[in-house]
């Protein structure tokens, strides 16, 4: 067992002044934060919720999000995000294959008495009843970094979404080793951009913490830009889409100013969208991570020449990554405690610890990564592979093309061939003969799209990764 000093309550013994959220108008100090988890602990606890149990939480963001979290985690219980965007059906199945004792719908999704075998709380209830403990005092300041704290359904390309399970320790070195190449200062405000359900989210959390920074919590009418601008940020974690709408939107140059670093990942960057970002003069960073590995796992350095940018940068610290036959290993500190289901836990590494990610990449002479695609992806065209992000990539060089996708169309003759959707700016249409003679110069033939069709609105709708699955059904 190892334990340390529990981040939030050292940071409230040492900034307890300093503002650790904000939410709109409300600003919440790291004193205040501290004794609202503390409060909430202890009335789940005098509530029947016990150390280990696993409590869900259904919710966008909102600044209780960030006080229920750590609330579960002070009384030893396990966090377990679901994405509100799930329907009714999906979160009562998720519920029951984690095993979970309890749940906190913020936003009612759950019909009465669907499931009476799992307790719902109010989190109207919970901020009503729950603050009135504010006189008393949380004894344990610890933290065993071994423990559970958290399982998150992976954002992956399978149909059904796994439950990883993660350690305090796993987000604590994951916060920690990329507080190392990106600094977080104490005055630093990084934007939730990412949803809580995310891994993406809950790593802002951590780093913040550990960092003594803030988290900025935007009003849902918010975009990014108007966020920016209004809490002075200072640091941003976007996919694609994200960094594709804000450099639409515009920025002024105080705001660029004010940033120093704009991480983006969250699969295949396109290379045009990263130099705008750079021409723009946006800090950027590109990184690669996943669900299982708490989120970031190499990331490029603010030393890092522009020409890096293509890449997804170096392994940080408290992680290590290989190549084997083109697919990306990883393990480390990081490395999520194994997947949840039907009351078992398994963890799929080889005997040296290594975990397969299902993700295609390769690392040059000084160490640099860069991601190439998902295995699952890729598919046989006339007895050849085709791995449809290099085809998108080499699509997103041309500067009027913001968006690519590539998905496999039956063919009689060569089993599957290409078939590309595009998102243009502006809506401009697609000259075709113009793309394919691009494509001609880096390409062979049969990795060519036999046809492109334009980008359909809903393939952005159903969460921070553009929905391959539902493009490869049209």
């Amino acid at each position: 067992m190892t334990d340390i000093h529990c981040p939030l309550n050292a940071a409230a013994r040492e900034y307890g002044n300093l503002p650790a959220i904000i939410s709109g108008d409300k600003i919440i100090s790291y004193g205040e934060y501290e004794q609202m988890v503390a409060s909430v602990a202890v009335w789940l606890t005098e509530k029947g919720l016990t150390r280990g149990q696993r409590i869900a939480i259904v919710s966008n963001n909102r600044w209780e999000y960030l006080i229920l979290l750590h609330a579960i985690l002070r009384l030893g219980g396990v966090a377990c995000p679901v994405s509100p965007r799930f329907p009714e059906k999906t979160i009562l199945s998720v519920l029951k294959k984690i095993d979970c004792a309890a749940v906190v719908d913020s936003l009612n999704r759950l019909s009465p008495g669907t499931s009476r075998e799992i307790r719902r709380v109010s989190p109207d209830t919970i901020f009503k009843n729950g603050m009135s403990h504010a006189d008393k005092t949380w004894h344990s300041v610890t933290v065993d970094l071994e423990r559970h704290a958290t399982i998150i359904l992976t954002s992956g390309s399978s149909a059904v979404p796994k439950a990883a399970v993660h350690s305090f320790g796993n987000h604590y070195y994951s916060a920690l080793g990329s507080n190392r190449n990106v600094d977080v200062q104490p005055g630093d405000r990084w934007l939730l951009s990412l949803p809580l359900c995310h891994v993406g989210g809950l790593g802002i959390i951590f780093r913040m913490l550990l960092g003594r920074g803030t988290v900025v919590i935007p009003e849902v009418k918010e975009n990014i830009g108007e966020s920016m601008d209004k809490y002075g940020i200072t640091h941003l974690s976007l996919v694609s889409t994200q960094l594709y709408r804000l450099l639409k939107e515009g920025l002024d140059l105080q705001t660029i100013r004010r940033l120093k670093a704009v991480l983006v990942g969250g699969g295949t960057v396109p290379a045009s969208l990263i130099t705008k970002a750079d021409e723009a003069g946006l800090p950027v960073r590109t990184t690669y991570g996943l669900t299982e590995m708490a989120s970031q796992v190499t990331t490029t350095a603010a030393k890092d020449h522009r020409e890096r940018l293509s890449s997804s940068g170096k392994v940080l610290d408290y992680r290590s990554v290989k190549i084997d036959a083109g697919e990306i290993l990883v393990k480390g500190k990081t490395l999520f405690t194994g997947y949840v289901g039907a009351g078992k836990m398994f963890l799929p590494v080889d005997d040296h610890g290594w975990f397969r990610t299902g993700d295609l990449g390769r690392l040059d002479a000084d160490g640099y990564l860069t991601f190439q695609g998902r295995r699952d992806n890729m598919f046989v065209s006339g007895g050849e592979n085709i791995c449809p992000e290099e085809i998108e990539s080499l699509l997103c060089l041309l500067p009027h093309i913001s968006q690519a996708l590539v998905v496999p169309v039956e063919d009689r003759e060569f089993g599957f061939r290409p078939l590309a959707f595009i998102k243009t700016q502006q809506g401009k249409p697609v000259d075709q003969k113009k793309v394919v003679s691009h494509l001609e110069r880096y390409l062979p033939r049969f990795k060519t799209p036999v046809a492109f069709y334009e980008w359909p609105e809903k393939a952005d709708k159903d969460g921070l990764k553009p929905n391959r699955r539902y493009l490869t059904k049209l």
